[in-house]
């Protein structure tokens, strides 16, 4: 007898699209490997739910993923869709998600590894979606989720910051980086930050205390004494970073850490990490959003068809903030 409570179901209107608009990786290479595809439309079973997917941010692992640069996820699990983080509204729900969600309901999420987020119709687990802030658009809501808990995961979990301590925040215009710029200000640390030219106004009105011009100036002589280094460049940057942090400190990386370099210089830092879906803790970011005390910058959003031009911006363009594909 087939149990019941794995049965999928349909709560509310039958999808708007007979299939879903895919991002589609069959192999590795250059991001000539993507394709637009039209997938089947997944059922939600048990406490799983299906997202109607509204906008779908891009982030440097995706076209890692695309080049075979991305160790979780090797050739012998392609194909596959790609995208981590969504926004959008509820479609349908399974059988144990009747009691916390609802048909129409506008959510957010971190999804794991094994689907994709840049398609029309997503599976989305109940242990990885939030209710979306209500002052904040799709296109914005779907910037958030990975880059924020990266940051927090990165800076709160791994790093341990404290409130007081003295943080180094590389990349601080960049996806990641600009939320952490703003989660150490939260959390009450000293934060210098590194930045461009074009880009040093910026970082000082998201709440960096000290901005410096990686272009023109050496952070090193600038940020001493730290009790944390914040690394999304890795190589010549991390080698670097490792002078600035005093004896017991530590660095935390998006990257592989050094850490002979580590141990050497006295400095602790964690194993390679991934940062991993976990509503509880997006769901005290979506708290900030909500009180105004954190913001995403969107540095252009994209219609999904246009998706090689989107990713060749986010990769090649350098741009402020997260680039977002809309699939309305």
């Amino acid at each position: 007898m087939t149990d019941p409570d794995t049965l999928p179901i349909t709560e509310g209107e039958r999808p708007e699209r007979d299939a879903a608009r895919t991002i589609w990786l069959e192999r590795f290479g250059d991001l000539d490997v993507l394709h637009l595809q039209d997938r089947p439309v997944p059922q939600p079973v048990d406490d799983e739910v299906l997202v109607r997917v509204r906008a779908a941010s891009i982030n440097p692992v995706d076209w890692k993923i695309a080049a075979g640069q991305y160790p979780p996820k090797p050739a012998d699990q392609l194909p596959f869709a790609l995208g981590r983080d969504l926004a959008g509204t509820i479609e349908a729900v399974g059988t144990r998600a009747h009691n916390m969600l609802s048909h129409g309901d506008r959510v957010f999420a971190f999804i794991g590894q094994d689907r994709g987020a840049q398609s029309d119709y997503v599976v989305v687990r109940a242990t990885e979606l939030v209710a979306m802030p209500g002052n904040m658009d799709f296109e914005s809501a779907a910037a958030i989720p990975l880059a924020a808990m990266t940051a927090w995961q990165g800076l709160l979990v791994h790093g341990g910051l404290q409130a007081g301590q003295r943080v180094l925040i590389h990349g601080a215009a960049g996806g990641v980086g600009h939320l952490a710029v703003q989660i150490a200000r939260w959390k009450g640390a000293t934060v210098f930050a590194t930045a461009g030219t074009d880009d040093l106004d910026y970082v000082r009105s998201i709440g960096a205390d000290t901005v410096i011009d990686y272009k023109n100036e050496r952070f090193e002589d600038v940020a001493t004494e730290l009790d944390l280094v914040f690394d999304t460049q890795g190589g010549e940057t991390q080698a670097r970073s490792f002078g600035c942090i005093r004896p017991g400190g530590c660095l935390v990386s998006t990257l592989e850490p050094d850490e002979q370099a580590a141990a050497e210089h006295g400095v602790r830092v964690p194993p390679r990490w991934h940062a991993e879906p976990n509503a509880a803790q997006l769901g005290e970011i979506a708290k900030l959003l909500e009180a105004g005390t954190l913001r995403v910058e969107v540095a252009r959003s994209f219609p999904i068809e246009e998706f090689d031009a989107a990713y060749r911006f986010a990769r090649d363009g350098h741009p402020r903030g997260k680039v977002v594909l809309t699939l309305d």
